[in-house]
């Protein structure tokens, strides 16, 4: 009996998706790692290539799901709610938690970079300034004008090809209170769209069997073709840096994490750690959503305002990029000489919790935000190619700790609406 009780427990242990995806790293990082050693560059290239459609395949598959899912969740959860008073209240919690969250962490940001000073005397020579092009060439349609047509959607049904996540949430408030404004006549709907989230939210399961090999490839493709020890010994102050930072980002949200929630907040962290770790392979805040909706009401968070609170925390309350935008702009600032007083600095936090909201959905957005950023304060926009080396892993850190971030405010408020 004690024996059975010993495989049974080895058997759960392997199955348990957290641990597959932490051996699927330590494998991946040690296969691309062989490959970068002893095939030539051209070989690794086209293997990482290869291997990151492992990556791609499950990031897509999430995609897939992303949109269909913010709808009905979102648009069952108002409806629940039942009045336009009871949005506006809990709308009105989660935009003060998001944007002091997200002053906090523009701040940690533009502590750290000021009092380490990682660009101060940094070597220029040799930086390859077109790496940059794919980024800055996104700043040039950064405009006002832009920013509002990124955030109101023209048609749904090209918002939810896109997946843009804030668009969809805009439309599936204005659906959600029209449909609670007519009462039981729009029951039926209701009750369809209930019982559709609930299939997607199965569908999820299905999904993130493939996580760890979603998460090896990414891993994989990425060691083949980057030189990890030279690639840390040249940004060792940058990356350690940063590291400085966002584990600063991150002892705040815990403390304020324990401040509201006490001993639950530990239950909770045993809860988001599978989500915490996909985002952290994949560097892929958007790629655990749904798993996220899924553990958040497991940990007892009602369903309507998880559906309510993460779509709105996905495009407003991305606290490690956040923290990462200040440091990155001023980090640039630093490298090319150009000094930044600090009320040109608090200026420049301002602007960027500005033009950070509402973006989540853009490839790369935290750099296309600092590009645009740099250009306003006449800070060389090139100065991108100095991070760009080092952003993946950079990335994987902001990843984890947006999800964080979005864990922590929906289950806070949850609490203060006394779920």
């Amino acid at each position: 009996m004690e024996i059975t009780n010993k495989q049974d427990d080895k058997k759960s242990f392997f199955s348990n998706l957290t641990v597959q995806i932490l051996v699927a790293m330590i494998l991946g990082a040690a296969l691309g790692i062989f490959i970068h050693n002893n095939y030539s560059a051209d070989a690794a290239k086209e293997f990482s290539g290869y291997i990151k459609m492992l990556a791609t395949i499950f990031i897509r598959l999430v995609q897939m799901i992303i949109s269909p899912l913010v709808f009905t969740t979102l648009v069952v959860g108002i409806a629940k709610l039942g009045d336009i008073r009871a949005v506006g209240r809990i709308g009105g919690k989660a935009l003060g938690w998001f944007l002091t969250a997200s002053l906090i962490s523009l701040l940690i940001g533009m502590f750290w970079v000021n009092v380490l000073e990682p660009g101060t005397g940094l070597n220029l020579s040799g930086v390859d300034v077109s790496a940059a092009t794919e980024v800055t060439d996104k700043t040039h349609n950064f405009s006002a004008q832009n920013f509002v047509e990124h955030i109101i959607p023209k048609s749904v049904v090209e918002a939810m090809a896109t997946n843009e996540i804030l668009q969809i949430v805009i439309f599936s408030i204005f659906f959600g209170l029209a449909a609670a404004s007519l009462g039981n006549y729009t029951k039926p709907v209701v009750n369809a769209l209930d019982k559709t989230s609930h299939i997607i939210l199965k569908m999820v399961t299905y999904v993130m069997k493939f996580a760890p090999l979603g998460v090896f490839g990414a891993i994989a493709g990425v060691f083949a073709i980057r030189d990890l020890g030279e690639l840390l010994l040249t940004y060792a102050k940058y990356f350690g840096s940063f590291l400085v930072g966002i584990s600063s980002l991150w002892l705040v949200l815990l403390v304020i994490g324990y401040l509201f929630l006490k001993s639950r907040m530990t239950v909770l962290l045993r809860h988001i750690i599978s989500p915490l770790v996909i985002a952290f392979g994949t560097t892929s805040s958007e790629a655990v959503f749904p798993k996220l909706t899924e553990e958040l009401e497991r940990f007892g968070v009602k369903d309507k305002i998880v559906s309510f609170m993460l779509p709105l925390g996905y495009s407003f309350n991305l606290d490690g990029s956040m923290m990462y935008m200040t440091f990155a702009s001023i980090f640039i600032a630093q490298a090319y000489g150009v000094h930044l007083d600090l009320g040109t600095q608090m200026t420049m936090l301002i602007v960027l919790m500005l033009t950070s909201k509402g973006i989540a959905g853009v490839p790369r957005a935290s750099l296309v935000v600092v590009a645009a950023t740099c250009g306003m304060f006449d800070i060389p926009i090139e100065g991108i190619a100095l991070i760009l080396p080092i952003d993946h892993f950079c990335d994987m850190f902001r990843s984890a700790t947006n999800v964080l971030g979005n864990a922590l405010a929906t289950s806070v408020v949850g609490k203060w609406e006394k779920d």
